[in-house]
């Protein structure tokens, strides 16, 4: 009952200046909405990139070449052309957790069809590569085992080239001319839109890579091996097995290639959206400290207005704890209120800017909790002063205040 008669005392004073309390709870209100939104925008960025790497697939490790020196001139990262054909074999052969490997071939050139040319990435890859990519087709098939040992002039295209080659046509069964070489079209892929990296991932032709090597550039050696792990608890594992399987093979010579996984790739794009996230709550953040100063405020000078009312229920015997819990009860009233419509201002305006500006905007339950949490803190630490000044208070004193 004592908790219950608190409430009521504490609501009743609040409504005798209600205009009062409103605006002081505003700073609450405006704290936290503020506090939801920018968290909301920065993990809604953060879920963006995450979905975009996700997109190139999943479990992912990839070997790029490394650098070469000549003649004492030290080459940049991937002048060293030293992967093959027999070090991806080996990786999907010797390593357990291995589930797919893709020998990979990356070159540019102008592809015809259908009396219309186009610029594109010609991609030699292997059986496994739309798996590892987790890149379903849209129409037709992919190349097989077949074609990737008689060297097929065989090939599966993204839909930005579909659109370009074939814009009122079916591509399937159709030739491209690949540097003046006839491919047969034997699938179109599902699209996949811009990476991370700002590339058109459905603008590519994909041919097997054996073609890639024997029949466009005639070179032995790779661009990158894509090796696919069964788990991502695996990856690190399976990632310093490559490096010394690679190594080993190259019979102790200075390691000519470097291996990063996916996980490697995410951390590095989720720093900045991380960062920004951190900083925008922080910011929001000032805003419930001011809230809070303002409750602070608005107490002391309630404390000042009710002395007459402080002393007569000490007199009447009133202990100051009882006294200093009232007050404490009505900052925790005012700024628990604050909260709970400032949640409510956090979600309808991180949807808004989703609606109106088209941002990413991911609502977080745990942020929604911790601005509570907050807003109810600031209630009791900038309460508490007040409370326990006015619990202070001598009752003749109080009596005497005019």
């Amino acid at each position: 009952m004592r908790i219950a008669s608190t409430l009521t005392i504490s609501f009743r004073a609040l409504r005798r200046n209600i205009l009062r309390s409103s605006l002081t709870a505003l700073g609450i209100i405006i704290g936290v909405g503020a506090v939801i939104a920018m968290v909301s925008i920065g993990n809604g960025a953060k879920a963006q990139v995450e979905a975009q790497i996700a997109s190139l697939g999943q479990n992912i490790i990839t070997v790029f070449p490394g650098t070469a020196t000549t003649g004492g001139l030290r080459g940049g990262w991937g002048s060293a052309s030293s992967l093959t054909p027999e070090d991806a074999m080996a990786i999907l052969n010797e390593i357990p957790g291995v589930v797919a490997v893709s020998p990979e071939l990356r070159d540019r050139a102008q592809v015809q069809a259908s009396g219309l040319n186009w610029n594109t990435q010609i991609l030699g890859e292997g059986l496994d590569y739309l798996s590892i990519r987790t890149w379903p087709l849209r129409d037709g098939n992919m190349f097989g085992e077949h074609d990737l040992r008689s060297f097929a002039k065989v090939a599966v295209i993204g839909k930005t080239v579909a659109d370009q080659l074939f814009p009122n046509d079916d591509p399937v069964g159709k030739d491209i001319r690949i540097r003046n070489i006839p491919f047969r079209v034997l699938g179109v892929l599902e699209p996949k839109g811009f990476n991370f990296f700002g590339q058109d991932q459905d603008d590519a032709v994909i041919i097997p890579y054996t073609s890639h090597l024997r029949r466009v550039t005639r070179r032995t050696n790779l661009n990158s091996i894509l090796i696919q792990a069964v788990s991502p608890e695996m990856m690190p594992a399976i990632q310093e097995q490559v490096t010394d399987l690679l190594q080993q093979r190259r019979q102790g010579r200075e390691p000519d290639f470097t291996v990063r996984n996916q996980i490697e790739l995410a951390e590095a794009a989720t720093a900045t959206t991380k960062t920004m996230t951190m900083l925008l709550g922080a910011i929001a953040g000032v805003s419930l400290i001011v809230g809070g100063i303002g409750i602070m405020n608005i107490m002391l000078v309630s404390v000042t207005e009710r002395t007459r009312e402080i002393g007569i229920r000490l007199a009447v015997g009133a202990h100051g704890r009882e006294i200093m819990l009232q007050f404490l009860t009505e900052a925790i009233v005012l700024s628990a209120l604050g909260g709970t419509l400032g949640i409510l201002l956090g979600i309808g305006s991180a949807q808004l800017m989703a609606h109106f500006n088209g941002w990413a905007t991911l609502i977080s339950t745990d942020a929604i909790i911790i601005a509570f949490a907050f807003s109810a803190a600031v209630g009791v630490f900038f309460g508490f002063y007040p409370a326990r000044k006015a619990a202070q208070l001598d009752p003749i004193d109080a009596l005497r205040y005019e």
